[in-house]
Order: structure tokens, then sequence, then C-alpha cells
């Protein structure tokens, strides 16, 4: 057996290797995206006792049909070109939102990547939220 995967492995070498590669990367990624995921009950923990700032990040359209109360619409696509608006908040926590957990959570990392220390992502979005019958609302 052990013989047949040194043969393989000396007749595969670029797939191996891109295997392993394959196979730290995901494990990277598994460790990082965990780091700063909350569920929306810590979230709303945050919001209420630490007096946490919520930023959807869903197109202007999604945020108008139901968003999380006093959360602040600013569109995955323009979050850096408007980092002045979440300036203010650095030195508070910050939860971001969309719909199901993965745009925010690039969001997370790029406000990371600026200096922004206590941001965290809503994990599966509002869908998330919804689903915990949390309350949500269409007023700006």
């Amino acid at each position: 057996m052990i013989e047949q995967i040194i043969e393989f492995t000396g007749n595969h070498m670029l797939l191996v290797t891109a295997l392993i590669i394959s196979i730290l990367l995901l494990i990277q990624n598994l460790m990082a995206g965990n780091k700063g995921n909350i569920t929306p009950v810590e979230a709303t923990e945050m919001i209420n006792h630490d007096d946490a700032v919520v930023i959807d990040v869903r197109p202007a359209a999604d945020y108008s049909k139901g968003h999380i109360i006093n959360a602040i619409n600013i569109p995955a696509s323009n979050l850096l070109t408007q980092l002045n608006q979440v300036e203010k908040y650095k030195n508070k926590k910050i939860i971001m939102s969309c719909r199901s957990g993965a745009q925010s959570a690039v969001a997370c990392k790029q406000l990371g990547k600026q200096g922004f220390e206590n941001v965290y992502n809503l994990k599966g979005g509002i869908l998330n939220w919804q689903s915990e019958n949390l309350p949500v609302t269409t007023k700006k």
C-alpha cells in the first residue's frame, strides 16, 4: 500500500502538490473564518450591552426590504470608498451583516486590513437573524 502511494506521488507530483496546497489553504481559511463570527444571540448582546454598531453590506434595495434595527447600509462594493463613514466607529464593536454571512465575512477582512480591530461577522447573515425570530425593520 505504501509503495503504491510513493509510486503515485512520484508519477503525479503536480497533482499531489496541488492537493497539499489546497488542503493547507482550506485549513487556513477555516481557522481564519471562525475568528470573529458571532451568532444572532451574541450580536444582540453586543448591541444591547456594548453599544455595537451594525453595518449591513447588502445592496440598498435588499436593505430597504428589511434590516436589523439601526443598521447602517454601506453596500460591500462601496465599503472601501466610504471608509470615512465607518471610521467614526473604529473604537466600537462593529457587526457586519449581509444576506448569508459570506459578503460580510469579506467585509470584515477588508476592515481588518484597514486597522479595525473589533469587527465581527454575523454568522448566517440576516437570514439567520430572521430564523431566530429577531426583529427587522424597513425604516432607515
